[in-house]
């Protein structure tokens, strides 16, 4: 069986994080989104919560398994039995850096392989920190996330409706 893991923060998933899910599980016969814990990351939600959202916006993907981590992704792979690791790559420069990773995990076991997959064009610019930050702002995510993270997402920043930033009354 070839497995896969896709690592990431996913704090929150975006449409691009989807979009490479979808087609890695096209290549692979089973995918482990694998959450990971960062700690020197300030995440906006949770680890559970962030694992509770994929696996909610990702319904009926039976070979897909969503997970939590923290420590070496290297070995998480091998406890996962998978012999693959998923990068999505929206630039040149996630590239370079992610280039060098996978030479490290590479060095750390040659038998664990890193797939690159180009994120489709209307997605390069998608990332969770841009998302955050519009969001905290009042301004729409709805063109770069599924429906229940743009929900979250006003619940966490106390925002009412989609859109509409929150005001400050001034004297």
């Amino acid at each position: 069986m070839r497995r896969a893991v896709y690592p990431g923060s996913f704090d929150p998933i975006t449409l691009g994080h989807i979009d490479i899910i979808d087609r890695a599980l096209n290549l692979f016969d089973e995918l482990v989104v694998a959450v990971v814990r960062n700690p020197s990351k300030n995440a906006l939600f949770s680890l559970e919560e962030r694992q509770d959202i994929i696996g909610r916006v990702l319904p009926g993907r039976d070979r897909l398994k969503v997970a939590t981590f923290s420590g070496l992704l290297v070995k998480f792979v091998e406890a996962q039995g998978a012999h693959a690791i998923v990068k999505g790559l929206r630039a040149v420069s996630d590239f370079d850096f992610e280039f060098q990773m996978s030479l490290l995990n590479r060095q750390l076991n040659p038998r664990i392989d890193t797939v690159f997959l180009m994120t489709q064009d209307r997605y390069a610019f998608l990332s969770s920190s841009s998302v955050r930050e519009i969001a905290s702002l009042g301004g729409s995510v709805n063109q770069m996330v599924p429906p229940l993270v743009e929900e979250r997402l006003r619940e966490r920043f106390g925002l009412s409706e989609p859109g509409r930033g929150q005001t400050v009354d001034r004297e």
